[in-house]
């Protein structure tokens, strides 16, 4: 057993206080002021900040490897659009160096899987930045279905083959959910008369969940009008699903707002620290995050990584604070809130009796750039430490 004694705790779920958090068997299990357990490791930690672990709700960590180039990139399978039998787990490399800098920076979890090249990508994983291995590190999966609008798709295949435009993109995407369906209606069918079961197609077979409702579409839109198109097709297919990157979904808050109201849809913004590197970006403002505070919009911030290194994920939340963003929403918005929107918060995201004993302790506040993460425990294991 361990004790974090005399913290500034964040609990991310009720007020803060200065007390303790004691962790047994990769979980916590006490959460208060002046806890004292037989024989308990004690480590003091006075003036810091303890928080739960940072999450990262969109990225591609371990699937572009730092500092390796081609050899290192496994993201983007670009010979076909439509791949939802791809899975991110087999592409990721627990043993990039960048999984390492994550938890020396108090990032605990990240949600990473396939680019944005093809309309349906693959399998995302949430997974742990520490562990001996994939498997030790998978927090869970599958737990979503990538899909991407606009101008990635486009790119890749537009010189080549279908999608070309917008509308292709869209009609890729409805195909591949219609053809899951029917696949599903003769599976059930089928019942447990094998002879009347249909070939086994892993696409389709990797689609059911999604068409089920068990698993969500992770959809990659930038304008507003790609936004309106993943909203209408999830509306359509009646799906569960988060709307990654909305860029432009500031300039929208009303449409978002009905959105998610009508079919539960999350947000998860950026990244915001980068240059608009493409014509899809040419709204893209640290504003966005205040813009959907002030709307009553719950949100995640993401790095997208390498595209912001991982590492600088408070910094981002930082800056939105500078833009006006409050600095407790900032702190949701990479911890709690990416849990609930990415459908792991009952695991991690708070400092809650129960949950996977995943902290960050800091010299002051993360959103402070001068501020040190002095200890990182992820699974109750310590991750990283300068004390």
């Amino acid at each position: 057993m361990l004790i974090l004694k005399n913290g500034n705790v964040k609990t991310m779920v009720s007020d803060d206080f200065i007390g303790d958090v004691a962790v047994e068997n990769g979980k916590i299990i006490a959460v208060g002021e002046n806890l004292d357990f037989p024989n308990a490791e004690i480590i003091d930690v006075a003036g810091m900040t303890v928080m739960p672990g940072i999450i990262d709700a969109h990225c591609h960590i371990g699937m572009w490897e730092d500092g390796i180039g081609m050899e290192g990139s496994d993201g983007n399978e670009c010979t076909n659009p439509s791949t939802p039998e791809l899975r991110s787990i087999d592409g990721i490399n627990p043993f990039d160096r960048c999984f390492k800098e994550a938890a020396e920076n108090g990032i605990t979890t990240t949600v990473t899987g396939p680019g944005s090249a093809n309309v349906i990508g693959g399998q995302f994983v949430a997974m742990k930045t520490f562990g001996s291995c994939t498997e030790d590190m998978i927090l869970r999966f599958p737990l979503a279905m990538k899909a991407a609008f606009g101008e990635n798709p486009k790119r890749v295949y537009g010189q080549k083959r279908d999608p070309q435009t917008r509308m292709a993109i869209a009609s890729t995407l409805r195909k591949a959910l219609t053809e899951a369906q029917e696949y599903d209606r003769k599976l059930k069918e089928a019942g447990d008369d094998a002879t009347k079961r249909p070939e086994r197609n892993l696409a389709k077979e990797a689609l059911l969940p999604v068409i089920r409702r068990e698993m969500p579409l992770k959809i990659h839109c930038h304008r507003a009008d790609d936004i309106l198109t993943a909203i209408r097709i999830a509306k359509e297919f009646d799906l569960k699903y988060t709307l990654d990157h909305c860029t432009e979904g500031y300039l929208i808050t009303d449409l978002l707002k009905n959105a998610i109201r009508e079919t539960g849809a999350g947000i998860i913004v950026g990244p915001l620290l980068s240059d608009r590197s493409k014509v899809e970006l040419r709204n893209l403002s640290f504003k966005a995050p205040k813009v959907l505070h002030e709307a009553g919009i719950e949100f995640a911030i993401m790095t997208d990584h390498p595209v912001i290194p991982i590492q600088y994920l408070p910094v981002c939340a930082a800056i939105a604070v500078r833009e006006g963003l409050p600095e407790e929403t900032a702190l949701k918005a990479i911890t709690i809130n990416a849990a609930k929107i990415t459908g792991i918060a009952d695991r991690v995201g708070s400092i809650e009796v129960g949950k996977d004993a995943d902290i960050a302790v800091f010299t002051s506040t993360p959103l402070d750039f001068r501020s040190r993460c002095r200890l990182c425990l992820i699974n109750g294991k310590i991750a990283h430490s300068e004390l």
